[in-house]
């Protein structure tokens, strides 16, 4: 049948990275509790990772192969994301140093989430530019 529509599956780095974020709120949820020995928690800590390798790996695959435009818009999107994320470490790190910041607000537990996000405005203000 020449006619019938590919069936189209799941990026692999779609799927790794749904993975990872269940992976890693369940290895979080883990560590909460108490009563569990040093190399218990470490392998538990260690869990996400050969996950997100995967993601990382598929990924930079799958932007191989993308055409020019869609590796261009990428590019873009990390060069916002970088710097952004210098900035926001640069900063903390001075505001350490003049006042003590809250462990349950800005440990790296919770400063890692503003990378994907700076990382997806890049990509929306890279989309918006080619339209």
């Amino acid at each position: 049948m020449e006619g019938a529509p590919k069936k189209r599956n799941l990026p692999t780095s779609l799927i790794s990275g749904i993975l990872f974020f269940i992976l890693y709120f369940t290895a979080r949820g883990f560590l909460e509790s108490t009563g569990m020995t040093a190399t218990n928690k470490v392998l538990i800590a260690l869990m996400p990772v050969p996950v997100f390798a995967v993601f990382l790996w598929s990924f930079i695959k799958e932007l191989r192969g993308a055409d020019e435009l869609h590796r261009r818009v990428h590019l873009e999107a990390l060069a916002v994301a970088f710097p952004l994320t210098v900035l926001l470490l640069m900063t903390l790190g001075l505001l350490q140093r003049a006042i003590v910041l809250p462990f349950e607000d800005w440990s790296y537990l919770h400063v890692w989430q503003f990378l994907p996000i700076f990382y997806f405005a890049g990509l929306a203000l890279a989309w918006r530019r080619y339209k």
